[in-house]
């Protein structure tokens, strides 16, 4: 049986990629292993899909001064020994990396025992984890045509973000009967990023009024964001959370607000929804979501409001722009190259396992 093992982790955001290949590597008969950090989110998100999971010891590598610099690195050498046994021991025909720090040893294990890896950099400018990884990857798969120039030649594919099938399976009146919403009126969802964002939340409901004369609003505010004073507001509908339900608001939602975050924006060109991507700012990142904004706006894929630009006005002009030129977004997404992400990695995946 052909084996694959898959390693990311830190954050939610390089774990669902690799889960939503699962499907399709299953269909193709690889068995599969997973590689994460001894405790990081990936451990029970893989754990509770009864995929083998295996820790190693994984050291966070930092721009900026901390002292534990000086102890991580040692970590990182001690999960590459680790990795390395692990790898001896399962014989994989290849290792699929999504990102985060956990796969720097990893990765560079395959290296060393000759097995070919692939790995995924989401944002156009690849991070200091993947930027470690390149080295050693004998494919890299990309979310924007512009990362092909940060690149070693002949590495750099163009597959956009594995989306999970669940996804696509939504429904629009179960998220109506959830909300106490409309099936008739025009649906707005927003989404702050998994912790929420502020900055979006107060001008969101600065602009209830006139957003409510056209349109019925689902709120994702993040924890802790609700606004009490608001419950019961009609076409209002806010909610800290949302995971399986996240589906049939999508299918229900004609236009979504969001942060620019690489796999959320893949979502939302997957999903063919007009958009409007407000970025996090340079000044609390170091600007991935907005060279990723700018490129999704450049491909006519999304309107984008600069966050330091973001008010009742542009927020307003921006709605009924995007609304007035719906089919326009549209039909540029159903254009794009990345229609088939988990179709094209998975041939990097066979490709590269007929040649082990």
């Amino acid at each position: 049986m052909k084996k694959i093992v898959l390693t990311g982790g830190g954050t939610a955001g390089h774990v669902t990629p690799n889960i939503a290949l699962l499907p399709s590597l299953k269909e193709a008969g690889y068995e599969v292993h997973y590689i994460g950090s001894y405790e990081g989110i990936e451990k029970k998100l893989i754990e509770d899909m009864n995929i083998p999971y295996y820790g190693i010891s994984s050291g966070k590598l930092r721009r900026y001064f901390d002292m534990k610099n000086f102890s991580d690195p040692f970590r990182v050498i001690k999960g590459f020994g680790e990795a390395n046994r692990i790898l001896k021991k399962i014989k994989p025909d290849v290792v699929f990396s999504k990102g985060g720090f956990v796969t720097v040893p990893v990765v560079m294990a395959a290296k060393k025992n000759h097995i070919p890896a692939i790995i995924h950099e989401s944002d156009m400018t690849p991070g200091l984890a993947n930027k470690l990884c390149i080295p050693s990857a004998s494919k890299v798969c990309c979310n924007f045509r512009e990362t092909f120039e940060l690149l070693p030649e002949g590495k750099a594919v163009l597959t956009g973000t594995p989306i999970r099938k669940e996804l696509f399976e939504g429904r629009a009146e179960n998220a109506a009967k959830l909300c106490g919403f409309s099936t008739d009126k025009p649906t707005i969802l927003i989404i702050g990023g998994s912790s929420g964002s502020v900055v979006i939340n107060n001008v969101i409901r600065e602009s209830l009024d006139d957003i409510l004369a056209n349109f019925q609003i689902i709120h994702l505010c993040g924890k802790g964001h609700l606004d009490e004073t608001l419950v019961g507001r009609k076409g209002y509908v806010q909610f800290e959370y949302i995971s399986k339900e996240l589906r049939d608001l999508f299918a229900l939602s004609d236009l979504v607000i969001s942060r620019a975050g690489a796999n959320a924006i893949c979502e939302l060109l997957a999903l063919k929804k007009p958009n409007i991507l407000i970025p996090l700012s340079k000044a609390a990142s170091r600007g991935d979501q907005i060279l990723n904004a700018k490129s999704f706006k450049k491909n006519g894929f999304s309107y984008v409001i600069e966050e330091e630009e973001l008010s009742t006005a542009s927020l307003l002009s921006a709605i009924r722009d995007v609304s007035a030129h719906k089919k326009d977004y549209i039909q540029a997404m159903e254009e794009s190259e990345m229609s088939d992400s988990i179709g094209t990695i998975m041939g990097l995946i066979e490709d590269l396992s007929a040649k082990a």
